[in-house]
């Protein structure tokens, strides 16, 4: 007999996604050894003091980076291929849920 497998969407109660990054994984390494936290102090003065909140320093570096890395040149392009990656994802601080900085 046949079998058909049904998609159902299901709510995610025990999902984490440091445990569904292997540990060899390239940016789950990457971010355990790269420190950015420099950044901030460094970038403040460029900032203003009232207004929408702006993309994360540290965030805005590592998407760039990860653009580099994965040889990607296009904004839209990469926010959608970051999102649709678990291990990027995980390198940025986001979460599954979370939906990533647009321009």
């Amino acid at each position: 007999m046949q079998g058909k497998k049904d998609y159902q969407e299901k709510l995610f109660a025990q999902f984490q996604l440091s445990e569904r990054v292997p540990e060899h994984n390239f940016y789950r390494r990457l971010k355990d050894v790269l420190d950015l936290d420099f950044l901030y102090p460094m970038t403040k003065s460029y900032y203003g003091s009232s207004g929408q909140k702006s993309i994360d320093p540290v965030v805005f570096f590592k998407l760039c980076l990860v653009g580099y890395l994965e040889n990607i040149i296009r904004d839209r392009q990469l926010i959608q291929h970051s999102s649709m990656r678990l291990d990027i994802l995980y390198f940025l601080g986001y979460d599954i849920d979370v939906e990533l900085p647009r321009r």
